[in-house]
């Protein structure tokens, strides 16, 4: 469900959005607060000091998708399209997202070795444009954070650490491409170029390239997929046998190359957060680590092994703390005989048991339609059902949009119908606290529904608010319940319009960080809607 804020792209989405029945958000765009120039501060302390925040429950979700753009998968439709038409593109699918009831985007902003942005160490992406190189005339990874969050949509800046090129003619890439000045760091491999992982000018590029995102841009998180060393192709081995006998140390060639990824992994983990504390960081690794016939540690699973055949050694990651959430890639349906849904779930929330990593899990959505048992429109439900019963899964995240938002297979609508009907927030991170809460909330009938109105936290931690309803008069200063959470939003009102004509509701609100600790609520308001709407 949209919320009408004032932002005329969400008012024209509005008749469409309340179609979907959803509990979900779509703002207006405002500074990394929430705050608006015009806007009222809270005065004096908590107007509810006795009334303790709602907490981190079972019903805190992350809802991701994945927006890829290599080879223009999800945006841009196409390369030739002007640059406002690739903008609206992006803003629907935000708008879709909203009223899907997501809460955020992991956007690929380095597919190929080049930049979504103005990088002062590689050339801007051909995936924009169709030339790499070529500048499109506005800075798009500002735009793609900046919208996000408008949206109060979690960003999460998707790196590909190795990946140069599809197609092997390095002729194409563009002369100031780091990986065309520098052949000796690229090895062709099966039909791509990719950066050999184990020289260290190889890594020091993908540290700088990270880090001056970081630094520049507004992100909450730095996410990788599973693209490390390659994976296997025709039984040939990654040709990095000189780099191998150079920098190999005395390892087997196995352990070495795990070591080459864990040192990317790990210093990375350092970097991100010496340079801003609550960017984090997240890998969304292929599903299974290891079988159990080739290590007891391992899931009973016989499949592809992440560990042995594209050398990342994720439950390591894990058991470091290297990664502050991960996301695997369960991509399989329950009961398959290779790899079976329901035990590699069970797997990996063993695997977090007590690390203070995140799980959330990476959906095919991708599959829906899919001869079997993807045929019908349930799978991706009964994954999340199964989610249900393990605690230590904090959500999911669905590749990728264009399946995901257009109800491939009728799956979304199954999944919307059965598990997402109300809103949710994210899990809150480590690191963060509770802002002070807002205050003076204030509930009246408008034409559009119940315009909901508060001052803003004075707190500076504050960076969006939460929106909660009940039918009927409630007490003044009460707790809230997560399971009536309406929507969070970046500002200081909503227009609610799924009210019913003539019937009474009060409204909480309370305020979030960053990291979304969340405050206690402010005094309620209670309205009655206008009726003859």
């Amino acid at each position: 469900m949209a919320w009408l804020t004032g932002n005329q792209a969400c008012a024209k989405a509005i008749a469409a959005l309340v179609a979907t029945g959803l509990l979900a958000g779509c703002t207006s765009a405002a500074g990394e607060a929430g705050r608006r120039a015009d806007a009222p501060v809270a005065r004096g302390d908590a107007e509810c000091p006795g009334v303790d925040a709602p907490g981190d429950s079972r019903h805190r979700q992350l809802r991701g998708m994945w927006i890829a753009t290599v080879s223009g998968i999800d945006w841009p439709r196409d390369v030739a399209h002007s640059a406002e038409r690739k903008k609206a593109d992006y803003r629907k699918m935000l708008d879709q997202a909203r009223a899907l009831g997501m809460n955020a985007v992991f956007v690929q902003v380095r597919p190929n070795a080049d930049a979504f942005y103005d990088s002062p160490y590689e050339p801007w992406s051909q995936w924009i444009t169709g030339t790499q190189g070529k500048d499109p005339g506005f800075d798009v990874l500002k735009f793609f954070v900046e919208e996000a969050h408008a949206r109060d949509l979690e960003f999460h800046a998707w790196f590909n650490p190795y990946r140069v090129a599809r197609g092997t003619d390095r002729s194409k890439l563009h002369p100031d491409n780091p990986a065309r000045k520098n052949p000796s760091w690229v090895r062709a491999y099966g039909d791509g170029l990719w950066y050999d992982p184990g020289i260290p000018q190889v890594r020091e590029l993908t540290t700088k390239v990270v880090l001056d995102v970081v630094d520049k841009y507004d992100i909450d998180a730095v996410h990788f997929d599973d693209y490390f060393y390659p994976y296997p192709v025709g039984g040939k081995d990654f040709p990095d046998a000189d780099t191998y006998s150079r920098y190999g140390g005395g390892l087997s060639k196995a352990d070495w190359r795990r070591r080459n990824v864990d040192t990317l992994v790990r210093e990375l983990h350092e970097k991100i957060h010496d340079a801003k504390p609550h960017v984090r960081f997240g890998i969304s690794p292929f599903g299974v680590w290891r079988n159990r016939t080739s290590d007891p540690n391992g899931s009973a699973t016989r499949a592809l092994q992440s560990y042995d055949d594209i050398y990342a050694d994720t439950r390591k990651w894990v058991k470091e703390g290297w990664v502050d959430y991960i996301t695997p890639q369960l991509y399989w349906e329950i009961g398959n005989p290779a790899a079976d849904y329901r035990t590699l779930a069970r797997w990996w929330a063993e695997q977090v048991e007590g690390t203070g990593v995140e799980l959330t899990i990476g959906q095919a959505s991708y599959r829906a339609g899919e001869a079997g048992a993807w045929r019908g429109a349930a799978e991706l439900s009964r994954h999340l059902s199964v989610n249900a019963g393990l605690p230590q899964i904090r959500g999911d995240v669905y590749f990728s949009a264009k399946d995901l938002l257009g109800d491939k297979g009728g799956q979304t609508s199954r999944l919307r119908k059965d598990h997402y009907r109300t809103a949710a927030i994210p899990p809150a991170a480590e690191g963060g606290k509770a802002p002070k809460p807002a205050g003076s909330v204030k509930a009246a009938p408008t034409g559009g529904g119940v315009k909901v109105s508060w001052h803003l936290s004075p707190s500076e931690r504050a960076t969006s608010y939460a929106v909660y309803r009940v039918e009927g008069k409630g007490r003044a200063c009460a707790p809230v319940d997560p399971k009536r959470l309406l929507t969070t939003v970046r500002g200081a009102s909503i227009v609610d319009p799924t009210v019913k004509p003539g019937v009474t509701y009060t409204y909480y609100v309370t305020a979030l960080d960053r990291r979304h600790h969340e405050s206690g609520p402010a005094r309620g308001a209670t309205v009655t809607a206008a009726e003859g709407r």
